[in-house]
């Protein structure tokens, strides 16, 4: 008679017990013994660890623009090992240099853990950037590339490993670039350039050049490098002041962008339903505008969806394209052709959700509030734990209606949206995985005397299209439209954007740009260190000391469209559950804060890149 054991277990049933273990219990496991490493250590095991770490909204690190169904078994399991690597050190702790990320072929691994005064140069790697240029905006693109948009109106794809240029798009002249949409499984990313042509408010005209940036395929016959290359798929002009433009689908052909009419105070929708086709669609929305409002346009189930969000609420509009392909107008490649509003078009439906706001810790609600009084008011905190809360001095101080729903800590009559990422989530996924989408708002408050902004906050939360209707109030589990945040104010250096021909006629000063940049789920920030000599002056000397800043928001677990949960890893606990742990990451040596123009963030393989005014980029890699 066989004796049950785990030796003989049939390996379907392991593989139902094998589901159900995160990727610790997995790695314990294959420890036990030889029989059960090699049963484990299979294709459909890391399958579900990899559907796991998607569903907690955590991308794979692939090379390339490799899909996950290209990976090897070894491949798979050394990208899932290295995704949950990064998942847990960014979430639990500051995160480190890896050490190898730049490793030369030949060379012996560094081994151990980074600590400050580390001397390996191959956890970050300078490459140049276009020379002669002074770079606007730039983005790692599959860890191989970098597009840049310089402030000249160019836009350069830039090989990290050989550091050279090997594209560039470049009309001659100051286009600005505004949208960039990344696909990864078509190997292609969409840029959208726009620069003003005349007029102002309802009878600015704005010339927009859809772009893309197309990168094929290596054969494997073949020594030849085939490089990427740049080609212009659509040319359209646009009237009124045009807020934000979307590239919703581009296997579809379909953009679409949002303005406001000022003579209605209402904003317009502009779409290209086919952008290969001469037609368009302008139609005025009826929503109306507020200055506060941060605004986004997704596509979701055959409609274009109007996200918007106001201090206390989010809201979608849905506009069926069905029902905008019946106000379908004629354009002409004219140079003296305008489209024009055709129609007044109200949303088909419209769904609506309040924000859940965290109770902050004390000094939250003292600094920076210009005349801080003290309320009697208690709230309950994490644990039914009561907390006095500090309520800021404003015009109508608004008292929590529900122990458990503490009023908005940053009200617009105080704070601005000074920066606003609503994120999508871009990476390459699994057909049953659902989607989720971020939005990260950077909060300003400006000096008193001076009117210069010094006082930053960060703001992020999770959300569906549409919107879920589940009582978030009610459901402690509920992740979706709670406000995570960094609720200590901070202050963020910036650089001056250049003064445009119109901001100059207007005597408009140059708008200074936060480096921040925001990911799915984290936030990075150049950030001026306050200390007790400097926080009281006027205007701070320019070259105190700053540092790197980081941040990870509690992650989430999707269990299902619309509903979101805590992963359980990272954040929770205490009574400030919701407030993000700030983290002071390490640079190189070589690097001066002081000289950095732009920064951004990619999360899926824990880099951060800065460009410097010297005409180069540092790719800082973590984990």
């Amino acid at each position: 008679m066989l004796v049950p054991s785990l030796q003989n277990i049939p390996y379907d049933l392991l593989l139902s017990i094998a589901q159900h273990l995160d990727l610790a219990d997995i790695y314990a496991l294959q420890l036990t013994c030889k029989h059960l490493r090699y049963a484990i250590r299979t294709r459909p095991v890391y399958r579900e660890l990899a559907a796991s770490l998607l569903r907690r909204c955590r991308a794979l690190p692939l090379c390339g623009f490799n899909h996950i169904s290209d990976l090897s078994t070894d491949q798979l399991i050394e990208v899932v090992n290295h995704a949950a690597r990064l998942e847990r050190g960014w979430l639990t702790r500051t995160p480190r240099p890896a050490l190898n990320a730049f490793l030369p072929k030949g060379e012996e691994p560094v081994d151990g853990i980074a600590t400050r005064g580390i001397k390996s140069k191959y956890w970050y790697k300078v490459a140049r950037t276009p020379p002669d240029e002074e770079v606007d905006w730039l983005s790692p693109i599959t860890g191989g590339y970098t597009i840049c948009a310089t402030k000249s109106g160019k836009v350069v794809c830039w090989d990290v490993h050989r550091d050279i240029d090997i594209a560039e798009w470049n009309h001659g002249e100051r286009w600005e670039l505004w949208k960039c949409r990344v696909e990864i499984e078509r190997r292609t990313i969409y840029f959208t350039m726009a620069k003003a042509l005349r007029g102002k408010d309802d009878e600015k005209v704005m010339q927009f050049e859809l772009i893309q940036i197309h990168f094929p395929e290596q054969t494997s016959n073949s020594d030849e490098q085939l490089n990427p290359y740049f080609s212009t798929l659509r040319s359209f002009k646009t009237l009124g002041v045009f807020l934000n433009v979307f590239t919703l689908e581009p296997e579809a052909r379909l953009l679409a962008g949002l303005m406001w009419i000022s003579r209605f105070n209402s904003i317009g929708l502009y779409v290209l339903l086919d952008w290969n086709k001469e037609e368009y669609v302008f139609v005025d929305t009826a929503i109306q505008w507020t200055h506060s409002s941060k605004w986004a346009c997704i596509l979701c189930d055959g409609s274009i969806v109007i996200h918007l969000e106001e201090a206390t609420f989010a809201c979608q509009h849905f506009f069926p394209l069905s029902v905008l392909s019946q106000h379908v107008t004629v354009s002409n490649p004219s140079p003296s052709f305008v489209p024009r509003i055709t129609t007044r078009l109200e949303p088909t439906r419209s769904i609506s959700r309040g924000f859940i706001f965290p109770v902050l810790p004390p000094e939250s609600y003292i600094l920076p509030f210009r005349q801080p009084i003290v309320q009697d008011s208690l709230i309950a905190g994490s644990g039914n734990q009561i907390h006095p809360i500090i309520v800021p001095q404003v015009e109508d101080p608004t008292l929590p209606a529900h122990v458990n729903n503490p009023p908005n800590p940053w009200s617009d009559r105080l704070w601005y949206p000074e920066s606003v990422d609503i994120v999508r989530q871009w990476w390459p996924t699994l057909p049953s995985i659902p989607r989720l989408r971020s939005s990260v708002v950077l909060f300003s408050q400006h000096h008193q005397h001076t009117h210069v902004t010094m006082d930053y906050v960060l703001a992020q939360h999770y959300f569906s299209v549409p919107l879920s209707t589940s009582n978030a109030e009610m459901d402690a589990s509920d992740a979706m439209m709670r406000m995570w945040c960094v609720s200590v104010p901070f202050e963020v250096v910036c650089v001056s954007d250049p003064v445009t021909e119109d901001d100059l006629t207007a005597e408009v000063p140059p708008r200074q740009r936060p480096l921040f940049a925001a990911d799915f789920g984290h936030a990075v920030w150049l950030e001026h260190v306050r200390t007790a000599d400097n926080e009281e002056e006027e205007e701070p000397y320019k070259r105190r000391q700053k540092r790197l800043r980081f941040v990870s928001f509690p992650g989430v677990r999707l269990e299902g469209e619309g509903h979101a949960v805590w992963s359980g890893i990272g954040g929770g606990g205490g009574p400030f559950e919701m407030e993000g742990t700030v983290r002071t990451l390490a640079i190189p040596e070589e690097l001066d804060l002081h000289e950095v123009n732009d920064i951004n963030l990619d999360q899926s393989k824990g880099v951060v890149i800065l460009s410097v005014r010297q005409g180069k980029m540092f790719i800082l890699c973590y984990e």
